[in-house]
């Protein structure tokens, strides 16, 4: 029996730089598992909506999906209009098995290629000194989440040895400008801002302008596709995928096993 369908769940964009990243994020998941039926849905009307690519799958006999939200702020809570999208496609097809991952979350993991966006930002702008740094988020957070995020931002500033400030674009905590305001009253006169966006969407490219405005000597991209976000996303989709296993013992063991994606 075929492994449940993976379906990214994000928010889309008329912006094509936006939705590209969650197609990116596809191709890279079938390059690593080519035997995993992986696709993107957008929420807020952009297509493919989560409900036409579920009639999509069960077209195609698939009964099984797994949802996963492609948010890097929160760690339990869904985005609101996930949850919309998830209860309309359960009452239009009640015959099909659904499952719903975590979000993807503030992990550790994407610490390293938040680095490399910033260094590539640092070396565009000619910076040569720091002396400070900004965690800037999407928003909105779970508690847990901003708990999280607080925490990435001391262990960011901890292994540059440099003092670490978190802003957050929703108002949980200091916006961009706040933040570099904050740093700058302490003295710091070379503040980088490392993006923790997944795409560049209006809040990452609002924060971004902000930053630089403000003084800011360089501001990151958004991580994009990274092996770190492949690899983050099967492992979501592998512990979600486990609430679909029947009690049976007749049910075929099936492979649901994230795997460390390589190189692209």
């Amino acid at each position: 029996m075929a492994a449940p369908a993976l379906v990214m769940l994000t928010h889309g964009s008329t912006d094509p730089a936006v939705t590209e990243v969650a197609h990116h994020l596809r191709y890279g998941l079938q390059t690593v598992r080519p035997t995993l039926e992986v696709n993107a849905a957008f929420i807020d009307g952009c297509p493919p909506t989560g409900p036409q690519v579920v009639s999509h799958l069960i077209g195609r006999g698939i009964d099984e999906i797994v949802f996963v939200p492609l948010q890097l702020s929160a760690v339990t809570d869904h985005d609101p209009s996930i949850d919309t999208v998830v209860e309309r496609v359960r009452a239009t097809h009640p015959a099909v098995r659904f499952a719903v991952a975590r979000p993807l979350g503030p992990e550790a993991c994407l610490l390293g290629p938040l680095d490399e966006r910033l260094r590539a930002a640092l070396g565009t702008a000619h910076a040569t000194e720091i002396d400070a740094l900004v965690l800037s988020a999407e928003g909105p957070s779970d508690v847990r989440g901003l708990a999280m995020l607080s925490r990435r931002a001391r262990q960011w500033g901890a292994h540059h040895k440099l003092p670490c400030v978190l802003a957050m674009s929703d108002g949980s905590s200091l916006n961009v400008a706040a933040a570099i305001e904050s740093l700058n009253a302490q003295g710091r006169r070379h503040v980088a801002v490392g993006s923790f966006y997944l795409a560049p969407d209006a809040d990452f490219d609002a924060q971004a302008r902000l930053a630089l405005r403000v003084g800011a000597i360089a501001a990151s991209a958004p991580i994009g596709v990274d092996d770190a976000v492949l690899d983050l996303i099967l492992a979501r989709y592998a512990f979600a995928a486990m609430d679909l296993l029947d009690d049976s013992e007749e049910d075929p063991v099936r492979d649901y096993s994230p795997v460390i994606s390589t190189a692209m």
